[in-house]
Order: structure tokens, then C-alpha cells, then sequence
């Protein structure tokens, strides 16, 4: 028995998309250590949360558009929505080691995705 809703979507997401979640978040970290000296180095301000959140979720945009299979691990829209949404806040919160800046990478990639 699978449950429905963002709940299961949320608890699921790392174990059922055959490391689409681990191959953005690795990007991000790759950028953190190219742009931002490194996991804990840079500042916890908007604008780093931009610039982090957003280049790795257009990463992940560009990925699924570039290989269109990537989807077949998913199970609806809302669990991609989520995969990004998840490698930006993760990777923001390694950057900058605080949960805040995270969430607020996480609620930027929701918002991009709806506007992308």
C-alpha cells in the first residue's frame, strides 16, 4: 500500500529516483567548492541563497529537458518539483551551514519552477 500526497512524495523522493536527487545535489556541491570556497564557507545572506538556489535548480530544469527519461523515476510532476526544490535547499544549506538559508533555497526553487 502506497499513500498519495506530498507527505509520501517528501519521504520517498530520496529512495525512488535512481540518484537524479544525488547527481543535483553533487553539482551544487561542485559549485559551492568552485564559487563559495567550499561546504561552510559562504555567508547566509539572500544574496548567496540566490545565486546557489538558482544555479542549481536550473541545472536540474536543464537536466530533465535535456534527457526526458530522468522522469520515468518519477511519479508526477510534484516529485520533480520536489527533487529540485530539495538539491537547492541541501546544497544551500551546506554552503552556508544554516537550515534557514536552506528553506530559503528550497521555497526559491518551488517558486522558479512554477514561474520555468
Amino acid at each position: 500500500y502506497m499513500s498519495g500526497g506530498v507527505g509520501f512524495t517528501q519521504y520517498a523522493t530520496a529512495a525512488y529516483t535512481d540518484n537524479i536527487l544525488d547527481d543535483f545535489t553533487q553539482y551544487g556541491v561542485d559549485y559551492i567548492k568552485k564559487h563559495h570556497g567550499g561546504i561552510g564557507k559562504a555567508k547566509a545572506t539572500q544574496e548567496v541563497v540566490n545565486d546557489i538556489a538558482t544555479e542549481v535548480n536550473l541545472y536540474g530544469m536543464e537536466q530533465y529537458e535535456e534527457f526526458p527519461t530522468a522522469l520515468e523515476s518519477h511519479f508526477g510532476g510534484s516529485q520533480r518539483a520536489s527533487v529540485l526544490a530539495a538539491a537547492s535547499g541541501i546544497t544551500t544549506s551546506l554552503a552556508t551551514c544554516n537550515s534557514n538559508a536552506g528553506l530559503n533555497g528550497w521555497y526559491l526553487s518551488m517558486l522558479m519552477h512554477k514561474e520555468g
